[in-house]
């Protein structure tokens, strides 16, 4: 509905979603010491919920963003097979982390009842530090591709990775590392966010597979 929709209203959309994601991370001693036992619900609905609304429905656009499309006549007869590669991917990684992971930790329950969280114990932490957010990346590489414009790409290949490993860096970790210190820290250092390192390819694609 509004006339900036494209490109630029996927960055204010997209930055409006983990805007709304950060105030549920940072609004968490206000809502404990305000509703107690009810805080995490509320915080949820009011903040993770309507974020991750817009961040899903701006990865979801993706496919439709309009725009010029890329003067290489020989790039279009690659860009589907790569769009499908990737959507694919990503769909399949994202289906493995839900069931490896639990609703509860989708829906980081941990960050208001960290007694409560689960320590998932699965090889995929192995080759990835944020499967579930690899495979959102990895859908809107798809979208892009499949859609074979310009604004798509650049979103989806630019924006969206920015975005991803701004929010997981600057957010998301930090609560990470207060729970689980140096290990964290160490962690963090030796093993990718989002895509495997060459001599892990083999784990990743067992994962997809075959799960833990």
């Amino acid at each position: 509905y509004l006339p900036i929709w494209g490109p630029d209203g996927q960055i204010i959309f997209t930055t409006l979603g983990f805007l709304l994601m950060r105030l549920f991370f940072t609004k968490k001693k206000t809502y404990i010491s305000r509703y107690g036992d009810l805080a995490y619900r509320n915080a949820f609905g009011r903040f993770a919920l309507p974020g991750l609304m817009l961040i899903f429905a701006s990865v979801a656009y993706i496919g439709y963003i309009p725009g010029p499309r890329i003067p290489i006549s020989w790039w279009e007869t690659i860009t589907p097979f790569l769009g499908w590669y990737f959507l694919l991917n990503g769909v399949v990684l994202w289906i493995r982390a839900i069931f490896t992971f639990g609703l509860d930790n989708l829906t980081m329950l941990y960050v208001y009842f960290p007694d409560k969280g689960q320590r998932i114990d699965s090889n995929i932490y192995e080759v990835l530090r944020h499967p579930v957010y690899a495979g959102v990346l990895r859908l809107g590489l798809g979208l892009a591709f499949l859609n074979g414009n310009i604004f798509a790409i650049i979103f989806g290949l630019l924006i969206l990775p920015f975005g991803l490993t701004a929010w997981v860096r600057l957010v998301e970790e930090k609560e990470l590392i207060k729970r689980f210190g140096d290990n964290y820290s160490d962690y963090r250092k030796s093993t990718p966010a989002f895509w495997p390192r060459p001599w892990k390819i083999y784990d990743f694609w067992k994962y997809l597979f075959f799960g833990k």
